[in-house]
Parts: structure tokens; C-alpha cells; sequence
């Protein structure tokens, strides 16, 4: 087996009153029919999900309410002339882990959120502070299912990818990039915060031979998970047409109390946009 490739990286600590109808009827369009499809490196990846979602409900991941510090500045809209707030696509929004520290923040955001888990989309809907005026909860596989069905087209100006790519076989996340340009507005950008290669978890995963391809792994609950180098996310966006905003690879040392280890974790943290657009200050 081959053996993962970890090269040398530099690390960087820098961060980064109207009715429901209305509101909704600016964002979205009415709800197609849900097709059944899955993302990932086999059939069974919205499975795996779903099931991750039933078992962990909203108990797993803590809310981000690091993304602020690191990209507040696309998410805020100081012009107190227009009523309506940026609106924001979460893609890959599990149990609104990102999406309700966002609406919190930001009282003009509205935030499409979106999963190929029915489980993680009814988690969204029954938390407490979900309201239908400022999220637009779905059902989407976004390698298959086309968001100009949900949304119109070129309307988003932040799209969320966090701890999304990594889920999807590397051979499709092209075609996310893709349906995302769709939605995207000329002057919007994507926001990604991903695994980095070296972690931790991937040098376990690779100790116990559960490699699928370069850097891409599948784990004991059947989730996968891909672990990225800057010259390939640089490669993948480019590609698609994306210019790079800001790009930077960063760990921290975390010690296990119960297992007496100390865990190397290790992230990748990027922006992008469609073209060389100027950077919300």
C-alpha cells in the first residue's frame, strides 16, 4: 500500500418587518421533488450519514462560532440603507453547527443550508432557533442535484464549505465546484475549512490500512474522508475558475486525557472568488 505523502508545511495562526412569504419568495424557489441520489466514493454515502446524524444527533460537532473571528468580514453587510442582509449557502450544513452561530451574529443574514442527510436537515429544522424567515433548510446531494432548482441563479454571495469536501470522493468535487459557480454571484465568494494532510486522524487511518486512494480514506463507520494539500485545493479551484483569496494550513497539539496521547491536528482554511474581486474589509 502507499504510503500518504506529507510534506513539509508552513503554519500560519493569523484568522481570519417582513412576512415569512416574502422574505422566502426573494431566496428561494419552491421545493422540487427530493431525488434520491447519493455523494461520496460508493452508494452508500448519504447511509453512512444518516446514520452518523441518528446516532450523534446535535451531540458531536460544536458550534462554530470560530468562523466569525476567521471570515466575519463576508459575512457582515454594514449598509444600514438596504433592509436585506448577504445571503449565504451552507453546504454540507449537518446539525447547523455553522448555520445558527451565523443568524445569531448577523440579524439581516439568510442562510440556504443544505444536506444529503434527511436526518441532519430535520436536526436543523428542530432546533430551537431555527425560523423559516432567515433559513431555507433542504434536502440536496450537490454532486448530483442542481441548486438552481432551490435557488436562483447568482444570487448567493458566501458559500460555506466546512468539513465538506473531505466527505466526497476527490474524482466529484469538481462537480460541486460547478453547481456552486451557478448560484454564486460575480462578485461572491466560497469559504473552505478542511482536514490538512499529516493529521492525526489520517496517520491512524493510514496505520490501519483503510485507504482507498492518495490521501483519501474511509473510516470504521463507512464515512469517508479526504485530507488536502494547498496544491491541490489551489489545483481543484483553479480549475474550476477560482481565484485564491487567502490560503493557509495550521495545527494544534491536543492531548487525550483518557487515552494519555497528544493528537497533531492539523486543518487547511481558504477563501475564493469567481474573479479578482475586491476583499470585504
Amino acid at each position: 500500500m502507499r504510503a500518504p505523502r506529507f510534506p513539509a508545511i508552513s503554519f500560519s495562526s493569523s484568522p481570519f418587518a417582513v412576512s415569512s412569504t416574502a422574505v422566502r419568495g426573494r431566496h428561494c424557489f419552491p421545493p422540487p421533488a427530493v431525488r434520491s441520489r447519493n455523494l461520496g466514493f460508493d452508494d452508500g454515502g448519504s447511509k453512512h450519514w444518516d446514520k452518523f446524524y441518528k446516532r450523534h444527533q446535535n451531540k458531536f460537532f460544536k458550534d462554530r462560532h470560530y468562523l466569525e473571528k476567521d471570515w466575519g468580514k463576508y459575512f457582515s453587510d454594514d449598509s444600514s440603507a438596504s433592509p436585506n442582509g448577504k445571503v449565504v449557502l451552507e453546504v454540507g450544513c449537518g446539525a447547523g453547527n455553522t448555520v445558527f452561530p451565523l443568524v445569531a451574529k448577523h440579524p439581516k443574514l439568510f442562510v440556504h443550508a443544505c444536506d444529503f442527510s434527511p436526518q441532519a436537515i430535520a436536526i436543523v429544522k428542530s432546533h430551537v432557533g431555527f425560523n423559516e424567515d432567515r433559513v431555507n433548510a433542504f434536502l440536496c446531494d450537490v454532486v448530483n442535484d442542481d441548486l438552481c432548482d432551490t435557488m436562483m441563479p447568482s444570487s448567493i454571495d458566501v458559500v460555506t464549505l466546512i468539513f465538506v469536501l473531505s466527505a466526497v470522493c476527490p474524482k466529484k468535487m469538481h462537480l460541486i465546484l460547478q453547481n456552486l459557480k451557478k448560484v454564486l454571484k460575480p462578485d461572491g465568494h466560497i469559504l473552505l475549512r478542511d482536514y490538512a494532510i499529516g493529521d492525526y486522524a489520517q496517520v491512524e487511518l493510514d496505520k490501519r490500512n483503510q485507504m482507498i486512494s492518495e490521501n483519501f480514506y474511509v473510516r470504521g463507520d463507512g464515512t469517508s474522508a479526504f485530507y488536502f494539500s494547498e496544491e491541490f485545493l489551489s489545483t481543484l479551484f483553479g480549475s474550476a475558475g477560482f481565484t485564491i483569496v487567502d490560503m493557509d494550513v495550521y495545527s494544534r497539539q491536543i492531548h487525550n486525557r483518557s487515552r494519555n496521547i497528544t493528537m497533531s491536528r492539523r486543518w487547511i482554511r481558504a477563501a475564493f472568488s469567481q474573479f479578482a474581486c475586491v476583499v470585504p474589509q
